[in-house]
């Protein structure tokens, strides 16, 4: 009777396949042109949910969040004081490699998907991404409600580099979703990286990346690769540029 059990019990194994799950994402294009009227745009998303091997179980609700971060940079972060009448610089803080450009998406809040350690160790939402900081001679992300930190990450929000939104991403049908990914006008440019997780049941069970780039165009990008080809061409063409422009405006609005 034992062996009987034990055997019903593992054809049932087999026979139900485990849950798993992969995600099939695109763009609705992997190239954003940045021209002299670029007012900012929204790429969008979109991505299907499937099963890892053919009739494979699948979970009833899911959960998914999105990370988009730009080229990694280096900031530095100041703070001023009033000294003697005059606002003046008294510490600073450099953020070391951190992104130029970071959004993270969900379809709902982030508490309601999963724990905060999971939070925490998938670095989902702005006050859970690691951004290095130089503090003396170590290196580390200080605690989330650091001054130089939290105005920081204030000033690219400001600029609508860095954001979250628990709405962004939206389920067409219980495995079909899309996301809306802002990018600003003063977004950088440079190859993006994008990070989807597949939520169930407080869980990641499944994990996909793409890709997209944003590039200068037209007039703005032959002046961005002379800059970089040709540094000391173009510096002395600007400052030619500059001393013609001040000797016609002088001579337009000399008075006799």
């Amino acid at each position: 009777m034992r062996r009987f059990a034990a055997a019903l019990a593992v054809s049932l194994c087999i026979a139900t396949p485990a849950a798993a799950e992969r995600i099939v994402v695109s763009l609705s294009h992997h190239r954003v042109a940045i021209t002299s009227n670029f007012t900012g745009e929204d790429l969008v998303l979109f991505g299907a949910i499937e099963a890892d091997v053919p009739g494979g179980q699948m979970r009833g609700t899911y959960d998914i969040v999105v990370t988009v971060t730009g080229p990694r940079q280096t900031y530095r972060t100041r703070r001023k004081e009033r000294v003697l009448g005059i606002w003046v610089n008294v510490a600073s803080r450099r953020f070391l490699g951190v992104p130029s450009y970071l959004s993270v998406l969900a379809n709902r809040p982030f508490t309601h998907i999963t724990d905060a350690e999971n939070l925490r160790k998938e670095q989902i939402g702005l006050d859970k991404y690691l951004l290095t900081q130089r503090v003396g001679a170590d290196f580390a992300d200080t605690v989330r409600d650091d001054p130089f930190r939290a105005a920081f990450v204030r000033v690219e929000n400001e600029h609508g580099l860095y954001n979250e939104s628990a709405t962004a991403v939206a389920f067409i049908t219980p495995t079909v979703f899309r996301a809306a990914i802002p990018l600003p006008s003063a977004v950088p440019t440079g190859v993006y990286m994008t990070d989807i997780k597949l939520f169930a049941g407080g869980e990641v069970v499944g994990h996909t990346a793409t890709a997209f780039e944003i590039t200068k165009a037209g007039f703005e990008e032959l002046v961005a690769e002379a800059a970089r080809e040709h540094g000391l061409l173009y510096g002395l063409a600007t400052a030619m540029l500059a001393l013609l422009t001040g000797w016609f405006a002088s001579i337009m609005l000399r008075r006799d």
